[in-house]
């Protein structure tokens, strides 16, 4: 077990979704424990703003994971700017409310290409570049969600289960290469994709009364999760997604179509 404080010490990794949100806690708990980071986003002001933040330790890159060509160039400078890719993140992510019934083709591509077929190009070219190396860790954040239903986000459930799978693929097939994949399954955290939670009070609180340790997560939950897999104290896990949830998986998730229709 590694005690010294810097469990990623010259480690490289690329992190999509890396500008805000869990991939930059993540970022910034990397870089902590000594490791180089790519920031791999689409909001390149934000990305400005970490490259000034990490300094030398950080790399940009706009890049839009629907796209197999943007994350093999994400990839590439990974390796061209540090020399090698030892962990990489799959955070990218979006979600909506709409039931099936009202969902249109186009809102069910954008989810599922960006929270499923992004997942699988990332860990497709991460994991070749891994391959080749003879090492490496895949991280997949995938979400409560992907084993709790909820109401309004078929698109996003079904993304996220599918992640779970490719998870448990991925560790199949790339272990023999020494390389693990693991995922972190979030539950209610507050980013700024979720932060409008906060100002319709009835939701938060149907939320709350379902997690049994009685708060939300931070995206520093979530990023020491990202650092222990990461690490070389978790050498020997891969195929598992850790549920990082306060206990809400034991539990159901909120109401929406009642509480908004309460709403008014």
């Amino acid at each position: 077990m590694n005690l010294t404080g810097n469990k990623l010490d010259g480690k490289a990794a690329l992190i999509t979704g890396g500008a805000s949100g869990i991939g930059l806690a993540i970022a910034e708990t990397f870089v902590s424990e000594g490791a180089k980071v790519v920031l791999a986003d689409l909001n390149t002001e934000l990305m400005e703003a970490a490259e000034k933040k990490f300094g030398d330790a950080c790399a940009t890159i706009q890049t839009n994971v629907t796209k197999e060509a943007d994350v093999v160039k994400a990839v590439a400078l990974a390796v061209e700017r540090f020399g090698k890719l030892d962990v990489a993140v799959n955070s990218a992510g979006l979600g909506s409310y709409t039931i099936i019934t009202e969902m249109e083709e186009q809102q069910w591509d954008s989810i599922v290409d960006v929270c499923l077929k992004g997942v699988f190009f990332s860990m497709k070219h991460e994991g070749i570049q891994m391959t080749k190396q003879g090492s490496g860790v895949i991280i997949n954040i995938s979400s409560l969600n992907s084993i709790q239903s909820g109401e309004g986000s078929g698109a996003y459930c079904a993304s996220k289960a599918g992640v779970n799978m490719l998870t448990k693929v991925g560790a199949m097939e790339m272990g023999p290469s020494k390389v693990r994949v693991c995922g972190i399954a979030p539950g209610l955290v507050f980013t700024p994709i979720t932060e409008p939670i906060k100002s319709m009070p009835a939701l938060h609180n149907a939320y709350l009364e379902n997690i049994p340790l009685g708060r939300e997560g931070t995206t520093d939950d979530i990023a020491s999760a990202a650092l222990f897999l990461a690490s070389d104290d978790a050498s020997w896990i891969s195929g598992e997604t850790l549920f990082v949830d306060g206990g809400a998986q034991t539990k159901r998730y909120p109401e929406f179509r009642k509480i908004f229709a309460e709403m008014g």
